[in-house]
Formats: structure tokens, C-alpha cells, sequence
């Protein structure tokens, strides 16, 4: 199945141009995508929010393997000041604010994740929910507590590849406005 790609960069976003973009994806201001990170909306568009950190190997899929019958797009919505890390695999279509996705975990179609939530280091989330706000998903049976403060953004970590990343990457440009 071929996907016509139609990607919509806000200005001050970095997206590196070694990174995969496939479908109808839209990406806010001051989100950092690195390369070798793919993300794929082929089931529907995408809407990344902004001070999102998109790091190396995270796959973002909104992939539907299954349509529901009279649906054929379902929209995943990503939040601001989300963290995906190294490796990990994200299709839920709802991720609120200020969450973070540690490296080589997942988090299933089913799942959604509202506000300051954080997926511990290879969990795999596959269960039919929507998680509370700051549940901490932990350890090798991927366990859960209620935390105490939600995550801090990583605006200086945001700021710092901003600066960096250019020097060493090619960029995607940020789509023009066009005059109505």
C-alpha cells in the first residue's frame, strides 16, 4: 500500500533529513526528531505537538492492521514536552503532555497515555486503557506506581540539539505558509 506522504513542519522544529517520515504527519515548534527515527501514518495522520524529543530508532505507527468497519482513519494525537527515547515503539492514538517513553519500550494501539506518564526501559504496554495521570510503569513485570511529581521537560536537552544537531545533520525545512 503506497502512502502519499504530506508532512507539515512548524518553524523552529529540527527534523533530521536521514529520519523516516511516511504519510500525514504534522510536527510542531521546537521538536527535535532525530535521524534513523521513523515515523508512519499510514492508518491516519499524525499530530505531533510541540518540545517533543523524537530520539534515535523510536517508531511512531499509526499503523492499523485491522480497520474498524466504516472507519478508515483513526487520527494519533501526541501532546507537548514528550520524551520517545532510543529504540522504543509507540501506536497508541492518544499521548498527552509531558510523558516519556524510555528506550526499548512499547506501547501498544489499545493503550493511550494521558499527562506525565513515563514507560519504563523495555516495558511493553499492550493492555486496552487509558493510563492516569504520573503512572510510573517499572521493572522487568512492568509494574506501576503513582508518582509524585510528573516529568520534567527537557527544554534544555531541546535547546542544546537545536544548536547541535544542524552542525552535523541535514535538515527537513519547515513548511512555508501559503498566501489565502
Amino acid at each position: 500500500m503506497s502512502v502519499k506522504s504530506n508532512i507539515k513542519i512548524a518553524p523552529g522544529a529540527i527534523v533530521c533529513n536521514e529520519c523516516e517520515l511516511k504519510g500525514d504527519i504534522s510536527i510542531g515548534a521546537k521538536t527535535v526528531i532525530h535521524p534513523k527515527a521513523r515515523i508512519i501514518a499510514e492508518a491516519g495522520p499524525i499530530i505531533i505537538g510541540e518540545n517533543n524529543l523524537i530520539e534515535e530508532q523510536s517508531q511512531i505507527l499509526n499503523i492499523d492492521p485491522s480497520p474498524v468497519d466504516g472507519q478508515n482513519e483513526a487520527v494519533m494525537i501526541i501532546g507537548n514536552n514528550n520524551t520517545f527515547e532510543v529504540g522504543c515503539e509507540v501506536s497508541c492514538l492518544k499521548i498527552g503532555d509531558n510523558n516519556i517513553v524510555e528506550a526499548k519500550s512499547f506501547v501498544g494501539r489499545n493503550s493511550n497515555m494521558s499527562n506525565g506518564c513515563i514507560i519504563g526501559a523495555g516495558c511493553k504496554i499492550t493492555t486496552e486503557e487509558t493510563m492516569d495521570e504520573n503512572i510510573v510503569v517499572y521493572g522487568g513485570d512492568c509494574k506501576r506506581r503513582k508518582g509524585v511529581d510528573k516529568p520534567v521537560p527537557q527544554h534544555l536537552q531541546i535547546d542544546f540539539l537545536c544548536k547541535v544537531l544542524p552542525n552535523y545533520h541535514h535538515l527537513k525545512k519547515a513548511t512555508k505558509k501559503s498566501a489565502a
